[in-house]
């Protein structure tokens, strides 16, 4: 059933087994987005979770259709998340980066290399050295795969901001790396 079909159910019967269904299509890339989110902590990441569903259930019937649902859920995250850091006015420093995608990666260390440790510490260092808003469009579009208007909505900031945050973060990226690649070869 579409995560449409399931939200009526929800929304018009109640319905428990539909929004279980939710849960289980979502919960893996909600906790992988928390993780983030909580720099790295899983347990502090399953409690944002948990409490993403809880609005979630509660807000339900805010939800207007006009994002994907898995965008509302990431911005409900995002929200969630920058509240409590807000609260306890920590920075977020720690950047995960298991999911690298080969666009930022352009340099190829094949996997079990030697080299791939040192390139995977590169691109650590390189992505904790952007601003947190770049670090965010960056994953959200590049390894959460949603659109620039879909990054735009979750993060609450105009396209435009978005896209120059993208461009800012992939130009950095490349120049903090490219001295890397040139120790390489």
């Amino acid at each position: 059933m579409s995560d449409a079909g399931l939200i009526a159910r929800v929304m018009t019967q109640q319905d428990q087994h539909a929004f279980r269904q939710l849960v289980l299509r979502y919960q893996s890339p909600v906790r992988r987005w928390a993780r983030r989110l909580c720099n790295g902590d899983e347990a502090a990441a399953d409690d944002l979770a948990q409490e993403v569903f809880i609005k979630v259930y509660r807000s339900l019937h805010s939800f207007r259709g006009e994002a994907r649902f898995s965008t509302w859920l990431y911005r409900i995250a995002f929200n969630l998340a920058v509240s409590q850091k807000r609260l306890a006015r920590e920075r977020w420093t720690r950047v995960d980066l298991e999911d690298v995608t080969p666009e930022l990666e352009s340099h190829q260390v094949q996997p079990g290399h030697a080299g791939s440790v040192d390139a995977r510490r590169d691109l650590e260092a390189a992505m904790a050295q952007l601003s947190q808003p770049q670090q965010w469009a960056l994953r959200l579009s590049l390894e959460e795969e949603l659109t620039q208007e879909e990054v735009a909505e979750v993060m609450g900031i105009p396209l435009g901001t978005v896209k120059t945050h993208l461009l800012r973060g992939k130009k950095a990226l490349r120049a903090q790396l490219s001295s890397w690649q040139e120790t390489a070869q």
